[in-house]
């Protein structure tokens, strides 16, 4: 009798209430069924033009897509931004991780959007070349100027692109431009390759250095630093205002060796504190004078056509890359090219060249 007795035990649970469902089943199927209407390239336009946050986010998803069918329309959402677009100063910034370019951002977003301007912020985060996933947390580290009811804040994985940046960066521009954003701020990845794609979209190019970094870098100082229009020393505060001071007369005079600009401007230096706001206010009125400078020798509006020039140039090559990759028979004869290459059957460049040929025969 004992053996057919059930133990009990702490770990039974008794019969009662069922515990509630975590999520409404009739939610559920709301938004999917919201997910699944895609809005027109008409209706994605007209939102943009209105101020609408929400279509102006799905444009860009639109244009960050690989999926041919979205570039058809993504392609036919900037053709009608075109008109409405080019009226904002676009301002990349870069530095070496560590240099607070996020808390800068934030800063600097907050003194705009406090003189009546409406800041766009393009980050692009780096991308694993292992897993292929990106944190994207730019929104996190800009708290403040995320509430911003006049800031928008579009974190991009860098994805396998030319530091980060290429066509999906450079259009965004476009959307951002024709939604009322009249202040575009695009943060690089890093210093890098990324620093020359975003120097060939922006109009003003802002390197943020710290004070005590060394010549760590003096590799590739001379070429960001000759693409600079002006460098800031941040983190400038508390203990660290004196070195931040010596590193600005040594950045100074450092630009002098350069060759001068094109546009007639002469890079300056600076220092500031994205906590205590220091400076910040200064930075901005760097830029202004840039711009009221480069308009009046029409230099503004010439590299802006030489740039398009230029993005016309790379969508070719992206495009090309992208329609090769995605050819079937491309992906099949790719798959056995691959193992004779790694088997030592053939070389890589007869291999590829068999590829194209292949491909540009068809």
């Amino acid at each position: 009798m004992e053996n057919n007795k059930i133990k009990q035990t702490a770990l039974n649970e008794k019969a009662g209430i069922p515990p509630p469902e975590i999520f409404s089943p009739t939610v559920v199927k709301s938004i999917q069924k919201y997910r699944k209407v895609q809005p027109s390239a008409e209706e994605l336009v007209k939102g943009i033009l209105s101020g609408n946050i929400t279509a102006l986010s799905r444009a860009i998803t639109l244009v960050e897509s690989t999926n041919p069918a979205h570039l058809i329309r993504a392609n036919t959402v900037i053709k009608a931004c075109l008109l409405h677009a080019n009226k904002s100063v676009r301002i990349g910034i870069t530095g070496v991780p560590g240099v607070g370019k996020s808390t800068f951002i934030e800063a600097f977003g907050k003194h705009l959007t406090g003189l009546g301007k409406k800041v766009a912020v393009l980050a692009v985060d780096p991308s694993s070349t292992i897993s292929h996933g990106s944190i994207l947390g730019d929104k996190t580290r800009m708290e403040e100027l995320v509430k911003d009811k006049n800031a928008y804040i579009r974190p991009s994985a860098s994805g396998d692109t030319l530091g980060g940046v290429a066509r999906k960066t450079r259009e965004t521009i476009t959307l951002c431009e024709a939604c009322g954003f009249d202040s575009i701020i695009i943060e690089t990845v890093g210093v890098g390759q990324s620093e020359t794609a975003v120097h060939s979209m922006v109009d003003f190019f802002l390197l943020l250095k710290i004070a005590g970094a060394g010549d760590e870098l003096q590799g590739i100082k001379r070429g960001i630093m000759e693409m600079a229009d002006a460098i800031v020393i941040n983190k400038a505060d508390g203990d660290n205002i004196r070195k931040a001071q010596l590193a600005k007369s040594e950045f100074n005079r450092a630009l002098h060796l350069f060759p001068a600009k094109k546009s007639g401007w002469i890079p300056t230096t600076a220092t500031c504190s994205a906590i205590t706001l220091d400076g910040i206010s200064g930075v901005w009125d760097t830029i202004a004078k840039f711009v009221e400078q480069t308009k009046g020798n029409d230099y503004f509006n010439t590299k802006r056509s030489e740039q398009n020039e230029y993005w016309m140039l790379e969508t070719i090559n992206e495009q090309l890359k992208l329609n090769f990759y995605n050819n079937s028979e491309i992906q099949t004869l790719l798959d056995s090219n691959k193992k004779a290459v790694q088997n030592g059957e053939i070389s890589p460049f007869a291999a590829a060249q068999l590829l194209l040929e292949k491909y540009f025969n068809e």
